[in-house]
C-alpha cells in the first residue's frame, strides 16, 4: 500500500538533526499515549502522522487551491457517519473510509476533496455508546451552505459520495437542492459509478453481509488497517421480527420487491417502536450473518481499485461533457 497515497505515516517525520534517539523513542507513542507526560523531548508532535495528501482541502494552503481551481472546477464531497461498526472496527468508519477512497480518487481525477461533516444521520444506532447522529434536516443545510460557499470561490461542479445507509434520502436531496436553486451542478457519486460498475447491479448474494460485516471490515482493513482489531470480531446473534426473518431467504435470492420492503422497515430508530434498531436486531452492532474475523485487506482492496477506477472513469466522461471552466 502506497502511504502517501493513503495518508498515513507509521512514524514521525524527525529532521535528522533529531538524532537516532529520538526516531527510536516514536515507536511506542501510539501503542502507548497514556504514558506520555513529557513532551520536552520531541522536536514535533509525537501523535501526528499525516503526510500531505495531493487536492485534499485539509492539507492544503489557499494559494494551492487557487491553482487547482485553474484546472478543474470539480469538488468531491464525501459523507460519512460516525457510528459503531461491531466490535472491530473504529466508529469512525463511514467517515474514515469515504475520506480515504476520496483522496485515491483525487489522486487520478484533478479534484478537489473537501470533508464537510463528519457526523451522519443515525438514529438507529444510538444504542451503541459512542455512536452519534444529526437530523437529516441540519445535516443537508450544513451541505448545502458549504456547496454555496464553495460557488462564490468558483467552483461549479459536486460530487457528493455518501458512504452511510442512514444519509441514502438526504444526499440526493442535497443534490437535487444545489441543481434546482444555485447554478450549480451536483450528482451523487454511487448512482454516478453505476453504469462503470457492471458487477454491482445487484441480484442474488451468498450470505446477508451489511453493516460492519465481512465487506465493510475489509475496506477498512484496506484504507484504515491500524483502526480494525480482528482479534475482538464475533459472529453476531441477530434478531428479527418474524415477518421480517421470513424475507430473508428472498433478499438473498436477488427478489427486488423483497429488498425494497425489508430495508424499508428494518434498521431504524428505537423510537419507531418496529423494533429494528441495532441494538435490538444484533448484539455486536454488527449486521451480518458471516464471521467478521474472514474479512481480509485483499478483499477491501478490491472493492477500493473498483470503486476508485469506476469513479474516475464517470469524473472524465463528465470532463468530456462539461469541460472544467463551462459557464
Amino acid at each position: 500500500m502506497n502511504t502517501k497515497l493513503m495518508g498515513r505515516n507509521l512514524g514521525l517525520s524527525l529532521a535528522a538533526a533529531s538524532g537516532i534517539a529520538l526516531i527510536a523513542m516514536t515507536a511506542p507513542i501510539r501503542a502507548a499515549t497514556s504514558s506520555l507526560t513529557d513532551l520536552a523531548g520531541y522536536e514535533t508532535n509525537p501523535l501526528s502522522g499525516q503526510e500531505k495528501v495531493k487536492n485534499y482541502l485539509p492539507h492544503m494552503r489557499w494559494p494551492e487551491v487557487e491553482a487547482l481551481l485553474k484546472r478543474s472546477d470539480l469538488v468531491l464531497i464525501p459523507v460519512g457517519a460516525i457510528e459503531q461498526h461491531g466490535t472491530q472496527g473504529p466508529i469512525g468508519t463511514d467517515f474514515l473510509n469515504c475520506v480515504e477512497t476520496s483522496k485515491l480518487i483525487a489522486q487520478r481525477a484533478d479534484v478537489l476533496v473537501a470533508p464537510v461533516l463528519m457526523v451522519g444521520n443515525s438514529p438507529y444506532h444510538m444504542g451503541f455508546p459512542g455512536s452519534m447522529t444529526l437530523p437529516e434536516e441540519l445535516i443537508q443545510e450544513v451541505y448545502f451552505q458549504a456547496a454555496k460557499g464553495f460557488l462564490q470561490q468558483g467552483f461549479k461542479r459536486f460530487i457528493f459520495y455518501n458512504c452511510h445507509g442512514g444519509n441514502a434520502a438526504t444526499t440526493p436531496f442535497i443534490v437535487d437542492r444545489i441543481n434546482q436553486q444555485t447554478g450549480g451542478v451536483a450528482v451523487e457519486l454511487n448512482e454516478a459509478m453505476t453504469p462503470y460498475r457492471p458487477g454491482k447491479q445487484g441480484g442474488p448474494i451468498k450470505a446477508f453481509d451489511e453493516h460492519a460485516g465481512v465487506d465493510e471490515t475489509s475496506d477498512t482493513m484496506y484504507l484504515n488497517p491500524d483502526l480494525v482489531d480482528l482479534s475482538a470480531a464475533r459472529t453476531a446473534k441477530l434478531t428479527y421480527p418474524p415477518h421480517l426473518k421470513a424475507m430473508i431467504p428472498k433478499v438473498l435470492a436477488g427478489d427486488a420487491t423483497a429488498n425494497l420492503i425489508f430495508h424499508a422497515e428494518a434498521l431504524k430508530a428505537a423510537s419507531t417502536e418496529k423494533h429494528v434498531s441495532t441494538r435490538e436486531m444484533t448484539d455486536t452492532g454488527v449486521w451480518s450473518e458471516l464471521d467478521p474475523k474472514s474479512a481480509s485487506a485483499a478483499i477491501g482492496k478490491t472493492d477500493t481499485i473498483e470503486t476508485v477506477d469506476a469513479a474516475v472513469k464517470f469524473i472524465d466522461a463528465w470532463n468530456q461533457l462539461r469541460p472544467p471552466g463551462t459557464k
